[in-house]
């Protein structure tokens, strides 16, 4: 969840640091701190945002330093829990990523044996431990202490008679940026693009140990070669290219990352998906684990699949599966995470490869932890998505699921090809609703005005409804909850009153007509309604407040179009009630502990 950052190398270390934790703010953003490597450790760090903090730095020469961005864990945001975090000694300073789970005994232990303690963070027993087991060499010491944590960690320590950084990494990201005589450590992509495209991905239990001019990897005690992958991103597609916000940015590049994600999959000569990737005889159903907006798209990928193959799909929210006694036997797990990082994916992942199944994983990042652990490999190629909030990663997920769905389809040729036809259209059709998004704006200002919402829809559009309930509480903190249409009479109609909006998503698919009769029910609540329906419905303004039209499409994907209209009605609400909406409260972007 926190990010973290590590540089040594050519250039003075506190700018690029500051810049790199910039790029890392979405990993957390409650408190910072750098220290930089001299006579003596040089530190900064409290309870504010990196552009507060920038503006207390004093000038320092140093060319190695490391930083991190914070979401707390353990301890409340304050200048004494912000990292890094340093031993008795004040020789040691340690910044870390993860959950020391013994922390606890581990501390209890270091007390007894003379170490104090200034913070109420389990990071604090590290810099501890390596000061117990230091003798001049930083690895060493390092390699010891490692031993004695149970639990996920990313951290980076330097030792002010120790020319370099030493790193370690178990269960949490962590990448080794190769530059020019210079190296930087961090928790993601977007940190290192500024300096180079050119990075390793540590694997757990590696430590490494960079200098200016050399980078050595170690596991279980012998060194090891990690690959170098080219990072396929520019830095331009991680800023906001003149927008207010990234979110914004992120929606309106949703056509091109729907282009993207098809692109090499879709034949021009013949109506076929081919990914490279072949049913197995011996499958007899379809897993799909994931978390948060993943697990959404999830839910319509189980419609899609399941109606076009007639493979029996389920969806579990990772967290919940890994402590059920789910029983997999001839199944196909797929995991679909944004991040290729995300803790819980990871633990079901392994727990279904540990069960002897074969496994897939859907991810934007090449090179990621799923990707390593899965026996195969779809990228979205969504590029790189700075807002907390998914919305472009949400859609390419969507759209892989679609291919996936077609190119396992039993459904005749025509059928087939007259899906693959309007799906090459969808770019065109998202772009026609971005084209006109003043329309969303009145609607979210009306929105705005209340506390409370209920998102509904039916079939392939209930996960929608889950999903724009999910946007407009992350991002404007209105409290939002989404249901299937006909649950409602079932306990939450004691909730509706004219002070609370229902937003209702419609298709005309098999759920239209009884959609309608929810919506009258909705409205003898005397609760105003806004629907979503397509261009060319009439008959929906019979029944409802207001109306926010979306490009008509086949039903089955209308759940694309439906989504962007709610990115974009959660964007302009949380705008117009003043919410910091690339980094709402609270969250990170990649959830990367348990």
């Amino acid at each position: 969840m926190c990010g973290i950052v590590g540089y040594v190398g050519k250039r003075q270390a506190q700018p690029v640091l500051v810049n790199c934790l910039k790029r890392l703010e979405y990993r957390g953003y409650d408190s910072c701190g750098i220290a930089l490597l001299g006579k003596n450790l040089e530190i900064y760090k409290d309870a504010m945002r990196i552009e507060s903090l920038e503006k207390s730095l004093r000038p320092n020469s140093s060319h190695t330093g490391i930083g991190h961005t914070r979401w707390a864990t353990h301890g409340k945001p304050s200048q004494k829990n912000a990292h890094p975090h340093t031993d008795c000694t004040g020789k040691i300073a340690v910044v870390h990523n993860g959950v020391i789970e013994n922390f606890l005994q581990l501390r209890e232990q270091l007390t007894k044996e003379g170490h104090v303690f200034s913070s109420d963070t389990d990071t604090e027993v590290i810099p501890h431990l390596i000061e117990k087991y230091y003798q001049g060499n930083l690895e060493q010491a390092v390699s010891r202490a490692i031993v004695d944590i149970t639990g996920s960690y990313a951290f980076v320590a330097m030792h002010v008679d120790w020319r370099g950084l030493v790193v370690a990494r178990n269960e949490s990201p962590l990448i080794l940026g190769i530059g020019d005589k210079e190296f930087i450590v961090a928790s993601d992509v977007p940190a290192v693009l500024d300096y180079t495209d050119r990075v390793i991905y540590l694997e757990d239990g590696d430590i490494g140990v960079i200098t200016e001019n050399a980078l050595k990897c170690t596991s279980n005690g012998k060194q090891v070669e990690r690959a170098e992958h080219r990072i396929p991103w520019s830095m331009e597609e991680a800023q906001k290219a003149g927008h207010e916000h990234f979110m914004i940015k992120e929606i309106h590049e949703q056509p091109r990352v729907i282009r993207n994600t098809y692109k090499g999959y879709i034949s021009a000569l013949e109506p076929v998906v081919n990914l490279g990737i072949s049913k197995n005889a011996d499958i007899s159903d379809i897993l799909i684990i994931a978390c948060g907006t993943s697990y959404y798209a999830s839910l319509v990928g189980k419609h899609v699949i399941q109606s076009l193959s007639q493979i029996p799909v389920r969806v579990e929210i990772a967290s919940e599966f890994n402590y059920s006694d789910t029983v997999l036997g001839k199944t196909w797990v797929i995991a679909v995470t944004q991040s290729g990082e995300t803790a819980d994916s990871l633990r079901a992942l392994k727990k279904a490869k540990e069960s002897g199944c074969r496994t897939l994983v859907i991810t934007n990042v090449v090179g990621s932890t799923a990707t390593r652990i899965a026996d195969e490999t779809l990228y979205i190629t969504a590029g790189p998505e700075i807002c907390v909030a998914a919305t472009k990663s949400f859609i390419a997920q969507l759209t892989m699921l679609y291919l996936l769905a077609l190119a396992w389809s039993s459904a005749g040729v025509r059928s087939r090809a007259s899906l693959i036809t309007e799906l090459r259209q969808l770019p065109n059709k998202v772009q026609e609703l971005l084209d006109r998004e003043e329309q969303i704006t009145e609607q979210a200002k009306y929105l705005a005005r209340y506390e409370n919402a209920f998102f509904v829809g039916r079939g392939i559009n209930f996960p929608i409804a889950l999903e724009g309930a999910l946007k407009l509480k992350e991002i404007s903190y209105i409290h939002a909850e989404g249901y299937p249409a006909g649950e409602l009479k079932h306990g939450p109609f004691a909730l509706l009153t004219p002070e609370t909006p229902v937003v209702a998503l419609t298709a005309r698919d098999n759920t239209y007509d009884t959609l309608l009769a929810n919506i009258k029910e909705i409205k003898a609540r005397e609760s105003p309604v806004i629907a979503v329906a397509q261009e060319g419905d009439d008959e929906i303004e019979k029944y409802v407040d207001f109306l926010i039209r979306v490009p008509r499409v086949e039903p089955v994907f209308s759940p694309v179009v439906n989504a962007v209209a709610l990115q974009l009605l959660a964007y302009y609400t949380a705008r117009e009630r003043g919410c910091p909406i690339d980094t709402p409260r609270n969250l990170a972007k990649s959830v990367t502990v348990e």
